[in-house]
């Protein structure tokens, strides 16, 4: 009698953990995907340990929307257009690795960099001063900086932000390190955006590599979706409770 308890135990525990799998990869699939931040090509706007929920259906679905791109079929199945400015997570169009950046260039749409400045068809997108983004020099970490002004004996780390204005009124910050600094960024050839496909940028514009270099253009179907909030966030390890960024909990992305 006891083993049959424990042989029915064990089931119903199976049953409880393969329905659990389900549902969670349902909802990852269809509603809302969590991912990390990794990096620092999106500040200011995302920060090195951010959280985030990603909208799964907002521009439709392709493989790349379920886990491990395994759903054999091509293009996207009740595709919306994604909007300029939305802040996106795709795959890469060559290593396949998630990607999380701006959406600047449409197809048709001719995008180029000049001292600095984003030009679409051929239209500068207007920058005004927006003050400076301030963060501590992490040891180990490559950071481009205008200064390194010390503050309470730590060396911290300056950049100027503007807020850009897109064609479509989008408004969203940027950080400038330093002209000098990455002047192939910061001046680049013409390109124009294929049919199908979408021109991405970092908002650290000194300090990401997009669409301007390795990412290059990216298909319609390699958008995972759109980011929509940034539920928690961590500026160290989860556990470190005095380093949470309790001001960045629940915050809308934009």
């Amino acid at each position: 009698m006891a083993k049959a308890q424990k042989k029915e135990g064990f089931g119903e525990l199976f049953k409880t953990v393969v329905y659990a799998l389900l549902i969670a990869g349902i909802f990852r699939s269809f509603l809302f995907q969590p991912f990390w931040i990794p990096s620092g090509s999106m500040k200011s706007t995302l920060l090195i340990g951010d959280f985030l929920f990603v909208s799964k259906y907002a521009y439709g679905y392709s493989r790349h929307s379920f886990p491990f791109s395994a759903l054999p079929f091509s293009g996207r199945i009740f595709a919306s257009d994604p909007e300029r400015g939305d802040v996106i997570v795709f795959k890469h169009p060559a290593n396949n690795e998630d990607y999380v950046k701006r959406l600047v260039g449409l197809p048709g749409d001719t995008i180029q960099m000049k001292g600095g400045l984003l030009y679409i068809n051929g239209e500068v997108a207007p920058q005004r001063p927006d003050g400076v983004f301030i963060e501590p020099v992490i040891p180990g970490h490559s950071l481009q900086c205008k200064d390194y002004p010390r503050e309470d004996g730590k060396v911290m780390c300056l950049k100027e932000r503007f807020t850009e204005t897109l064609p479509n009124g989008v408004e969203h910050l940027v950080l400038n390190a330093d002209d000098n600094l990455s002047t192939l960024s910061d001046n680049t050839r013409e390109f124009r955006v294929p049919e199908g496909h979408f021109f991405f940028m970092g908002d650290n514009r000194d300090n990401s590599n997009d669409s301007r270099q390795s990412v290059g253009m990216v298909p319609f179907e390699n958008l995972v979706g759109r980011a929509d909030l940034i539920a928690l966030s961590f500026g160290g390890e989860f556990w470190e409770v005095w380093n949470w960024r309790a001001d960045r909990f629940f915050v809308s992305i934009h």
